[in-house]
């Protein structure tokens, strides 16, 4: 029992800090230190889910599990007199959120640029003006988010959709809700089958992975586009009678992009496209693409700004709130959503703390050395459901299970997939956490995780079938 505990637990893991060459860690998992880091951020994240009851923000919990952990391990290493090893290993955790979190604030400097440029209200005012109720949105919000994430990574699409579904829905918390975990869904899945949709899908890509039977490489991940369709369809339709069958409440006037709104999208395209060449051509990581279109964007503010444009100012400006302000991209950067970026790092620092403490070893003789690999592979997915995919897909490849391209497949889909089960699975359910807060929460995705895991299974099952020659 002691060691299926840990097992679980230990996926808890994260991008494997390195420390310097030569240097022994030590191990931890079964001392106090290891112990008490494990309780501290299974408290942490029963605190998380609990937000919608509590009001208590999900960052602050995290990063005060964050702080301990790491302090814990340090002053455990300080008394061994190894100091060094744990701030390598810090470090490069650090790093591992700079890009994270620098990816997330271009990408939402951008959706607050465009909201503020009327872009959603206008697609608000179009969608409303085709006469769509409620459940033809439903649908055509999630194909959109199914066919748009294999070309932006599942969290952009999971936000540019959501802006659009809150600018439909009014005070329709039902059909926000519904729609919401129907984004998430059809995100993750159209992330799964294409190696620049997703975070894990690249890094397997990225790995060059030599499986038994062949090369995992660039067109061998569409064989997964059926079997993620199925993961969305099953769910959608499931969840498509639930959908208030009425119409928006809304009159029929047009309302007009502002000055800007189409180039900025056009920019938008433009960083994204720099983001995947930025990674696949020239091997740098993707937030470099990203920092470099928020400069073509700064650009551009600063043409609107000397034009003469004027916006509202919004909640990230509290003491103009309502009043014509000149155009500031900065004003965009300061309405990002703090809290999703903060916890983000507080679950980065969490798991980059108990995957130090050692649980690694453990989990791959238990998973992939006892229960096969379709059976570990499916766990994975169900692991990933708790924490982000990224850190659990990282924990695979370095435990480089010697398995089949239909194997590597079905991890790659499950770790992308399994997230969409739980709203803090994955990091477009975060993201709309914070966007739809106090419509879209931890329980209320979680009333459907039941038809999402018959998804769930019907994708495993279908990519068995029509890809049993990839096993």
């Amino acid at each position: 029992m002691r060691r299926l505990v840990l097992a679980f637990f230990m996926l808890f893991m994260p991008l494997l800090a390195h420390a310097s060459e030569g240097a022994e860690r030590l191990d931890l998992t079964s001392s106090w230190v290891g112990i008490t880091s494990v309780v501290l951020f299974f408290v942490a994240y029963l605190v998380v889910m609990a937000e919608e009851f509590t009001r208590l923000r999900k960052s602050k919990p995290v990063m005060l599990a964050a702080g301990i952990i790491w302090g814990l391990i340090a002053w455990y290493y300080q008394s061994h007199d190894m100091p060094h090893i744990v701030d390598a290993a810090l470090r490069h955790n650090l790093e591992e959120y700079a890009e994270l979190m620098l990816f997330l604030l271009v990408a939402m400097t951008y959706i607050n640029s465009m909201d503020e440029r009327n872009v959603f209200e206008a697609l608000r005012s179009w969608l409303i003006r085709m006469g769509f109720g409620f459940r033809a949105l439903f649908w055509v919000t999630g194909l959109l988010a199914f066919f748009i994430s294999p070309v932006a990574d599942n969290m952009t699409t999971a936000l540019l959709m959501a802006a659009v579904v809150m600018a439909v829905g009014g005070g329709n918390k039902k059909f926000v809700l519904l729609s919401c975990i129907s984004i998430v869904v059809a995100a993750n899945a159209g992330g799964a089958f294409s190696p620049f949709g997703d975070i894990t899908t690249l890094m397997v890509w990225q790995k060059n992975i030599h499986a038994t039977n062949g090369l995992v490489d660039f067109w061998v991940f569409f064989a997964l586009f059926i079997p993620a369709l199925v993961n969305w369809l099953v769910p959608a339709a499931l969840m498509h009678f639930s959908v208030p069958d009425e119409k928006p409440h809304a009159g029929g006037e047009m309302i007009a992009v502002s000055r800007g709104g189409l180039v900025i999208v056009a920019l938008f395209l433009i960083t994204i496209a720099l983001a995947v060449g930025f990674h696949s051509v020239l091997g740098l990581p993707p937030v470099i693409g990203m920092l470099t279109g928020l400069s073509l964007l700064q650009f551009f503010a600063y043409y609107l700004k000397i034009r003469g444009e004027k916006s509202q100012a919004r909640g990230g400006d509290a003491e103009n709130i309502g009043s014509p302000v000149a155009f500031d991209i900065f004003r965009k950067v300061a309405r990002a959503e703090w809290d999703t970026l903060f916890f983000f790092y507080g679950v980065v620092m969490c798991v980059g703390g108990l995957g130090f403490i050692g649980y690694l070893g453990m989990i791959s003789q238990v998973i992939y050395g006892e229960w096969g690999a379709t059976n570990a592979n499916i766990a994975i997915g169900l692991i990933s459901a708790i924490v982000d995919n990224i850190p659990v897909m990282f924990a695979v490849l370095t435990m480089m299970p010697d398995m089949s391209i239909g194997q590597w497949l079905l991890v790659t889909m499950t770790a992308g997939v399994g997230g969409s089960m739980l709203s803090i699975g994955s990091a477009a359910g975060v993201a709309l956490m914070g966007q739809a807060r106090g419509t879209y929460t931890f329980f209320g995705h979680l009333k459907w995780t039941p038809a999402i895991a018959l998804g769930y299974a019907a994708s495993i099952g279908t990519h068995m079938v029509l890809n049993r020659g990839l096993f």
